[in-house]
């Protein structure tokens, strides 16, 4: 059963089914655009830096403590034992924005996702806006665990939207770590690194009225110093669960800039709550090592995934396969054409914006694209899209020839994908 939320009312309305359909393409207020698209042109100088130490430090002494009544030791027992209740997922999809909806989820959680979060919504929207409800977020009952995230800069505001989705979720997330210039824009994301009395004020304000736990996604600091004292801030404030994406705010192309493993690993020695990492992971054996060395509890993963959804599973594209010949790898058995089928019949049954399913095709069949790039010009030559015309996409392809399989080492076998659980 797919859930509309755009009749919840703060939960007093009972749920609602929703009737499959295709979609068209709504714009709405203030438009979050996918991240790969937007080129930041913020630049990092030593006098911010000092501005941001000098924010950090001051923020324990203006803020003060939370009222309440339990100890931070109380809570962080609480914060595993809810943790432990959805059994710990290590794979989880990381949220992107138009690119983390239901359909996607499902197809990785198929391939060895454990967990997943939402695209990020905008809490304002979200409380004012029916369409954008009934859009942004959809989800069922094997949509779980699921953390539902959001933007913000008013508290208000954000238990709103929130009290509208708790009943749905594991976590609510406020995300504290979008780096574009949409979210300074906006004042939210990221760019609260600037402002942590409200940063701490929103966590307080959600912790202190729902019913599930709060998490929250952050970036590190240049020092490592305000990082931990960021995320002990956070901890203290009611955050239950804290992902920690590590790079800094500036450093925004993850081709160029390596997440800083260590400075991860620091923060989840300091704090009593558990702790993901984000950044970095290409493959599942990035995925292992990541814990290894940090001892986080488990692992997001974004662009990766866009581009292969079966990354949990121990599939890569060949890419990655060709940087670890001597390990060996053999053709998996599946391929980006399998994996778009199997997406778009999940967003025949849980329909969503083609925005979002135009942008995954683009992804998923990028490496067929720059072999036969008069297929990809008569996708984007295509202004109303339809099942039956993506279905003949894929199906052109595969008649070019020139097949792009995934990969897997020859010592895993290769799960008959015919026999595979929660098979669409």
């Amino acid at each position: 059963m797919k859930l509309n939320l755009s009749n919840l009312r703060f939960m007093r309305t009972p749920r609602k089914s929703l009737i499959s359909q295709t979609r068209t393409m709504t714009q709405y207020p203030d438009p979050v655009p996918d991240p790969s698209q937007v080129v930041d042109d913020l630049i990092c100088s030593e006098q911010r830096d000092v501005q941001i130490r000098e924010t950090v430090e001051a923020a324990p002494a203006s803020l003060g403590s939370p009222s309440r009544v339990l100890s931070i030791d109380t809570r962080g027992e609480q914060a595993w034992a809810h943790w432990k209740k959805l059994g710990r997922p290590k794979y989880i999809v990381a949220p992107m924005v138009d690119n983390s909806e239901l359909p996607f989820r499902l197809l990785c959680q198929k391939y060895g996702a454990q967990a997943a979060y939402t695209p990020m919504l905008h809490s304002r929207i979200f409380t004012e806006t029916e369409k954008y409800r009934n859009q942004e977020f959809t989800t069922c009952k094997e949509d779980r665990p699921l953390f539902v995230q959001f933007c913000a800069n008013d508290p208000d505001t954000l238990l709103e939207a929130a009290k509208r989705v708790e009943p749905y979720c594991d976590y609510v997330d406020i995300n504290l770590g979008c780096p574009q210039r949409i979210a300074r824009r906006g004042n939210y994301g990221a760019f609260l690194m600037d402002n942590l009395p409200l940063v701490k004020s929103l966590v307080e304000k959600l912790a202190q009225n729902l019913n599930v736990p709060v998490s929250c996604k952050i970036r590190i600091f240049p020092n490592l110093q305000d990082t931990l004292k960021y995320a002990k801030m956070l901890e203290d404030a009611g955050c239950s669960l804290l992902a920690v994406h590590g790079r800094t705010r500036d450093e925004k192309d993850g081709k160029k800039f390596r997440a800083d493993w260590s400075a991860i690993k620091e923060v989840r020695n300091a704090l009593r709550i558990p702790v993901l990492a984000n950044g970095n992971v290409r493959c599942i054996e990035d995925v292992d090592n990541c814990i290894e060395e940090t001892g986080v509890e488990g692992v997001l993963s974004a662009e990766t995934l866009l581009e292969n959804p079966a990354v949990f599973a121990g599939f890569r594209t060949a890419e990655w396969a060709a940087d670890n010949e001597k390990e060996g790898f053999v053709d998996g058995g599946l391929d980006q054409g399998d994996l778009v089928v199997e997406y778009l019949k999940l967003c025949e049954k849980h329909p969503v914006p083609w925005r979002m399913i135009r942008s995954h095709v683009h992804k998923m069949l990028g490496e067929w694209f720059r072999v036969h790039p008069q297929v990809r010009e008569q996708l984007n030559a295509q202004n109303i899209l339809t099942f039956e015309f993506l279905y003949g996409l894929v199906d052109k392809l595969k008649e070019l020839g020139g097949r792009v399989p995934l990969y897997k080492k020859k010592q895993i076998d290769t799960p008959n994908l015919q026999e595979s659980p929660q098979s669409v």
